[in-house]
Order: structure tokens, then sequence, then C-alpha cells
């Protein structure tokens, strides 16, 4: 009764992510100029506010009705630690970057984190100097774990700053800023009444015609490839400015709709018929402030606004059309599409029906329904803002950061991560064959 009085329900998105159909945990490599001080990297974690944090210093455990809770424990950072000192890849001609992303295209299908300890840890690999941080997506999103990693930095060009960080996506607040006339508020009603229509459609019946793109239950077990793709996020502002109004989010909607439709081309040359649709999932950030979270404020008490996972669902209609379409109609299609997504309140809307369906319904049915929109759809997309300053942890500068998710019933997932001026994208896919031994690779 003791231990039951201290301990702490998980929030609903909580619970639902340490279900056996949605267990998501969260990859983010970090790449060091320099080789790893394993001493300093464990003194900066014992003094980190990361640590000291109620949710990185409990173990998830369950009651007797089976229910979620945290229980605060005692960190041994050592058990935290994984440190590997051998080489990744048995070819001496395969690249760091390529042996990285082939540990990491495993770790997201083979690798569960204990419950015996707190839901973290990190994986020093010593021959590549980068290290891996894994945390369970149970105990926040990538804003707040993006805010909570940054917190252990320091600016490279100025040692005593903290490194800043932009905007993140859409926000709470956004709409509360828009200009407000009959006209504007009829369109918010009808495009969330259509939206949450078809979101609720989504965990019904309603699936995304079968392409060499689709994935489906039981996909989230087969072996995984990362590719990646770097680029300045200079050249997509001046897409950006290319298209009137044009938002980076925009661009980047806009790039991975062409590419889609050109590598469709590549498979199905004949057998698609132009104007078909495939849908991607996105997220939405619903905090207040949607940039750096206040790091004194993740100390605080309310765990659930400000650490968690505070995020709404949307989804993504692309449509297919020949790889020869000008490159900037799909910029301007993708702007069309993001403009009536921002207008609706699709992203409130679907965080309050998961809470619901989870309060009501419980952890299972909510599980299940989430599911099966991931399978009724085609990919995912994620998107975070990292710092605007090149960074270093430890006094070691920073090359890249870099951020994946365990397997999703998805055979492709995206996502996007800014750094000092410079955007990396994972692409985890399924590869292309029955499940069998796991082979490694790197996809284009």
């Amino acid at each position: 009764m003791e231990n039951l009085e201290r301990d702490e329900p998980l929030t609903p998105a909580g619970r639902m992510f340490v279900s056996s159909e949605m267990n998501q945990i969260i990859n983010c490599v970090i790449a060091g100029e320099n080789p790893i001080d394993i001493e300093a990297v464990r003194a900066e974690i014992s003094n980190s506010l990361m640590v000291k944090h109620p949710r990185f210093c409990s173990l998830l455990v369950k009651d007797s009705s089976g229910r979620e809770h945290w229980r605060r424990t005692v960190v041994d950072v050592d058990r935290h630690l994984i440190v590997r000192h051998d080489t990744l890849s048995e070819n001496p001609l395969v690249s760091d970057e390529v042996a990285v992303n082939e540990y990491l295209a495993d770790l997201s299908v083979s690798s569960p984190l204990g419950t015996d300890k707190p839901l973290w840890e990190i994986h020093l690999l010593m021959a590549y100097n980068s290290a891996v941080f894994r945390v369970h997506h149970a105990l926040g999103d990538g804003i707040s774990l993006m805010s909570m990693f940054l917190s252990c930095c320091r600016r490279a060009d100025d040692p005593a700053m903290r490194p800043t960080i932009g905007g993140v996506g859409a926000s709470a607040s956004a709409m509360l800023k828009r200009r407000w006339d009959f006209w504007t508020l009829l369109k918010v009603v009808w495009y969330t009444f259509v939206y949450i229509l078809e979101f609720i459609l989504r965990g019904l019946w309603l699936k995304d015609r079968s392409t060499p793109l689709s994935g489906g239950d039981g996909v989230e077990l087969w072996p995984r490839k990362l590719a990646t793709a770097r680029f300045q996020l200079d050249d997509m502002k001046a897409v950006k400015r290319a298209v009137a109004d044009a938002t980076i989010n925009d661009v980047l909607f806009g790039v991975v709709s062409s590419g889609l439709s050109r590598y469709l081309d590549i498979r199905s040359p004949k057998a698609l018929q132009k104007g078909l649709r495939f849908t991607g999932v996105a997220m939405v950030n619903l905090r207040p402030q949607p940039g750096l979270q206040d790091i004194s404020k993740l100390m605080s008490s309310d765990l659930g606004t400000q650490l968690g996972n505070k995020f709404g669902m949307l989804l993504l209609p692309v449509h297919y059309h020949k790889g020869g379409s000008n490159p900037l109609e799909f910029v301007k299609r993708a702007k069309a599409m993001i403009d009536k997504k921002k207008l609706s309140l699709e992203g409130p809307c679907s965080y309050k029906i998961g809470n619901f369906i989870m309060s009501f319904f419980g952890t299972k049915v909510a599980s299940i329904l989430n599911y099966r929109i991931v399978c009724n759809t085609t990919f995912t997309i994620s998107n975070i803002v990292g710092p605007r300053e090149e960074i270093t942890i430890v006094g070691n500068p920073i090359k890249y950061i870099r951020v994946s998710s365990t397997s999703l019933p998805h055979a492709i997932t995206l996502h996007m991560v800014s750094y000092a001026g410079k955007g990396r994208h994972a692409n985890p896919c399924r590869q292309r064959h029955n499940p069998g031994p796991r082979s490694s690779g790197e996809v284009f």
C-alpha cells in the first residue's frame, strides 16, 4: 500500500505507447567529432536534470488490476550505459555512417527496453565516436525529449550558453492568432468535421489502396533498412520563396510527395492511375510554447503537460502524379492541403478523442484503433527542429543528430531533424522480402 501511494499513473498517451500494439522507442544518434570520453559521459549523465526527473528515475510497474504506474527508484547510471568497443560491420569497406545506420535499423525491430530499470539507455559506439540515446515514447514526445537532451549541451561558439531552438510546427496557440470572421469560422467547422470523420473511419475500415509502398499488420516485425539524406535548410528556403506564403513544412512535404510519386513510377509505371491517393500520418505539437521547452518547467509536477506526450494526429493525403510533373507543383499541392489542415482543429480533436477512448474504453481498445489507423494508411512522417547553432556535449563537438523509432506497421517511416542550418532525413523502410534472417545495407 505504501508503494501504491507513491506510484504515479501513466497518462493516457503513455499507456498507449507501452501497449503491445504500439510499443514505441525513440532512437537518437549523436555523432561526435572526437573519441568519446566514457567517464565524462558518465559524470554528465549523473549530474544532469535527466536522472533527477521523475520519469527518468521511475520503473514501469503494474498493479493487481493490470494498470500501469511509475514507481520511483534509484538510478544506477552504469546499468543504462552500454559501451561497445567492437566494429559493427565485418566489411571494412562499409563507412561509419552506413554501419551506424545498420545498427539503428536492427535496434528498431529486435531490442526492447527492459522494465527492470527506467525506460532509457545510452549505447556508446566507441569505434564510431557515436552514441545512441534510446528512450521509451511513454516518457515523452520528440519536442520534450529534444529539450531534455539539449539541457546537457552547450553552444560550440560559446560554452557558457545553452543552445537555442526555433518553433516546431504548429501549436495550439497558432489558431488564436488568426483573424476570425464568419467565413473563417465556417471553414474551421467544416474542415474539422470532415477530417475528424475520416480520422474515425480510418480506425474502423477505410484503407488506402494497396501499392508497392503499403505496409499492414505484422510489417513492424519485418527487418528494416535505414537510409539518410542531408540538405541545407537555405536550399529549402529558396524553394519556399518560389511559392507564395509557403513554409518549410510545405516544401518538405512537397519533396516527400514528389519522391514517393517518382518511386511508384519506377515500381508500377502502368498499374497506377493519376490522382491515386495514399495517406501519411503526422504529429502536431499542441503545447502553447512550440519551441524549446523551459528546462526548469520540465521538473514541475505537471508532467503530462511539460514532459510527456502532448501532440495530435493529422492525416496527410498524397496524390500520385507522374514524375515528369513540375516539382513546384508538388509544393503548391502540399501547401494547399496543409493550409486546410492548419485551419482545422484536427490535431486537438484527435488528441481529445484518443484520451476519451482511453478513459472510457481502456488501453486495449484505444491501442487497437490507433494500430488500425496506422495499418490503414501508408507512411509516417515527423519533423523536429533541432538547435540553431553547432553544439557540444561534454566538450565534444557534435557532427549530426539523427532520429528514428521502432517499427510501425508502415513500410516507410520518415523522420527529419535539423541541426545548425542543416536537415537530416532518416528513412527506415521494410526490406522487400518475407521475414527471415535479418540482413543489412542502405537504401536510397
